[in-house]
């Protein structure tokens, strides 16, 4: 148990020094570094295989490093085991024990540690308490619902007091509406307890919602890190632009700069948007689904395009628009209160170059 505090303010709770995995021939993760700081939560995101899990799994120790150095509160522990890294982790299918109550699921790591079953259970029921199941010990798991048996799990974790918490995909069990709930007990539970944890998924709308910073991941390495409002407003790449939430992107030359704005043509509209350093002619414009704007007709100063699918959601309507240069498919999205366009109906599309997005091919 970690009896002093979590970190002195100015040393990393976790660092990671050009850490590689390999599985034989196979690189798992690349090269990566990162350092993470107590009391936040820093979310590893991407896509399926991109390397998230086994960096997580490296914080753990569940697996060993390759190369390069993981240091946790200031400690080498690159080559320690899993269970002298004073890290706790909850994992996707909870692992709770079956034939164990709620009270001694969650005392379990404390017994197992040699501490007296009466003060184990004290402790015990001090975390149920604090993540909303007071009341609940001596409930066996099959009696409780999804989201109950992961607080218990988040439960058992904390109650050890480690200096790292890890969550492996902790809501892919749960319903759509439950997700939510959840996911917010878990930052409210962090903040309040100024935990310091290591979160994974590959839902980029959980990864907004919950974390401090994100850690975007893909073919192993890092290729964006930052606050989920500057991953979602400044993308560095199509990859990020259109994974962190949905976005139209179309090609684009650059040509002269003035000040902070750069003259840039996207088919037959020319219009400037804000270079943000980048120094090349060719490049892309990310258009998020909500900043685009559609007119029925042609108009000469517009991009132009034929609605191919309308979609009717109440508060909102979708469209799916082919253009007609630059050759691309757009994804709209327009308030219910505007006029509805018909399917096959010619359209002009626009948009404010202040919420455009100018990345490099």
């Amino acid at each position: 148990m970690n009896d002093t505090p979590q970190a002195a303010a100015n040393e990393p709770a976790v660092r990671f020094e050009a850490v590689t995995k390999r599985y034989g021939d196979v690189v798992a993760v690349d090269a990566v570094s990162f350092d993470i700081a107590p009391a936040t939560l820093v979310t590893l995101l991407g896509p399926s295989g991109c390397g998230k899990t086994t960096t997580l799994r490296l914080v753990a120790g569940l697996e060993q490093a390759s190369d390069g150095r993981i240091l946790i509160g200031g400690a080498d522990v690159t080559h320690l085991s899993a269970a002298e890294r004073d890290v706790s982790m909850v994992f996707q299918s909870y692992a709770l024990f079956p034939h164990m109550t709620v009270i001694e699921n969650v005392s379990y790591g404390l017994r197992s540690m040699g501490i007296r079953k009466a003060q184990a259970a004290e402790q015990a029921a001090q975390k149920l308490a604090l993540v909303g199941l007071a009341g609940y010990e001596n409930r066996q798991p099959s009696e409780l619902s999804g989201g109950q048996q992961q607080r218990v799990a988040v439960a058992r974790a904390i109650v050890l007091e480690p200096k790292v918490l890890l969550f492996d995909e902790p809501l892919s069990n749960l319903d759509a509406k439950l997700r939510r709930r959840v996911r917010e007990e878990i930052r409210e539970l962090q903040q309040s307890l100024a935990l310091t944890v290591v979160y994974v998924t590959h839902d980029q709308e959980e990864a907004l919602a919950v974390s401090d910073r994100i850690i975007v991941m893909n073919a192993a390495r890092i290729v964006q890190d930052g606050t989920p409002h500057a991953l979602y407003n400044e993308p560095n790449s199509r990859f990020i632009a259109d994974f962190m939430g949905d976005a139209n992107v179309l090609d684009a030359v650059v040509g002269a700069r003035h000040g902070d704005l750069a003259d840039v043509q996207v088919g037959p509209l020319r219009t400037a948007i804000r270079h943000r350093g980048f120094a090349g002619t060719r490049a892309a414009i990310a258009l998020r689904p909500h900043s685009l704007r559609l007119a029925e007709g042609r108009r000469p100063d517009m991009l132009g395009g034929t609605v191919r699918k309308r979609t009717y959601l109440g508060d909102h309507v979708e469209y799916h628009v082919t253009l007609d240069e630059p050759r691309a498919e757009l994804f709209v999205s327009a308030p219910a209160t505007a006029a509805l366009i018909p399917e096959g109906a010619a359209v002009a599309v626009t948009f404010d170059p202040a919420e455009a997005i100018l990345i490099g091919e």
